[in-house]
């Protein structure tokens, strides 16, 4: 029997996720609301056990979970599939969740549905999560926004990147997903101009609950795809620069400063990883590079005057999160 008035739509990309597929559906199913919501999952084709392992769950919640499943990976083709799947949506709010995370507040629908209702004007709603290691849980650090709730200006959301919010905290009205703007459909990632786009047309609220957790370390998920090399980060910044360039356009350049800011910084962390420290430390970069956190510059300085400490460092960060 389907459900009716459903007001939650759960957006769930997999593929060859089948050691956390299980995990990230039994965060959806914990979910406690006085409200219907549906779990719409899209497996790219997965090579692996994660379609069977999805299918296991359909049979017994039939009502619940509703998958495509693809007999040829749609993201390879250059096909969105995140269009594909928000295709049969019903509900009234869009909640994010990729097959390789999970969520940690069986209240977190509830949360933001209930701000959402109460505030028509919110285009965007997020909250803090942790960042585990892939293998073991292990919390490596927190994504936290801000402390405290708050609401985000669109240069905030411009400036801060797409680290600024964990991709698996956002939840957004329905109506909104049909507006895509052309800077949408230009890079890799979605969640960072999704964030820009929604910031446009309301207000973004950041709850500062960690209601959610993001796995690194995956073998094959975007990240170890993309930003495992210095090649691939410079093309990946490059490609977030065009899409920057597109929204300063569309915008009519209300928000220049802060496109600008954003795209010295993608390229300030550029010329660090370089090793080209005295050109990031001046010029159009030094106020960018003077508000770098402490933490951060202290990694700075060991990289430019102690490297061998440094690199042994993050050989065993990179152990950790394995």
């Amino acid at each position: 029997m389907l459900l009716q008035n459903i007001l939650v739509s759960i957006n769930c990309i997999t593929y060859n996720h089948e050691e956390f597929i299980a995990e990230a559906i039994e965060s959806f199913l914990m979910q406690k609301t006085n409200f219907n919501y549906e779990i719409l999952i899209h497996d790219d084709a997965s090579t692996d056990s994660t379609a069977e392992i999805i299918r296991e769950y359909e049979k017994k919640y039939p009502d619940l979970i509703k998958p495509i499943y693809q007999k040829e990976n749609q993201y390879s083709k250059g096909n969105p599939v995140d269009r594909i799947n928000m295709r049969r949506a019903k509900g009234k709010y869009i909640a994010i969740c990729e097959g390789d995370d999970y969520w940690l507040d069986p209240y977190k629908l509830q949360k933001q549905t209930d701000y959402m209702e109460k505030h028509p004007e919110c285009s965007l709603c997020v909250h803090g999560g942790e960042v585990v290691n892939a293998s073991e849980k292990k919390t490596i650090s927190y994504n936290s926004a801000n402390k405290g709730n708050k609401d985000f200006r669109v240069e905030e959301v411009i400036e801060g990147g797409g680290a600024l919010f964990i991709t698996n905290s956002m939840f957004y009205p329905f109506k909104f997903h049909s507006e895509r703007p052309k800077f949408l459909d230009l890079t890799s990632v979605g969640d960072y101009p999704l964030a820009i786009n929604l910031s446009l047309l309301g207000t973004v609220h950041y709850l500062d609950e960690f209601m959610s957790a993001y796995r690194e370390g995956v073998s094959g998920s975007w990240t170890d795809r993309n930003m495992s090399s210095l090649k691939r980060k410079t093309e990946h910044y490059d490609e977030i620069a065009n899409m920057l360039d597109e929204v300063n356009q569309y915008t009519n350049y209300q928000y220049e400063n802060s496109i600008n800011k954003r795209k010295y910084t993608d390229q300030l962390f550029l010329l660090l990883e370089q090793g080209k420290f005295r050109e990031a430390k001046t010029g159009k970069y030094k106020d960018i590079y003077l508000e770098l956190g402490y933490k951060k510059k202290i990694f700075i300085f060991m990289d430019q005057y102690c490297s061998s400490i440094s690199k042994v460092l993050r050989v065993a960060k990179r152990r950790l999160i394995r």
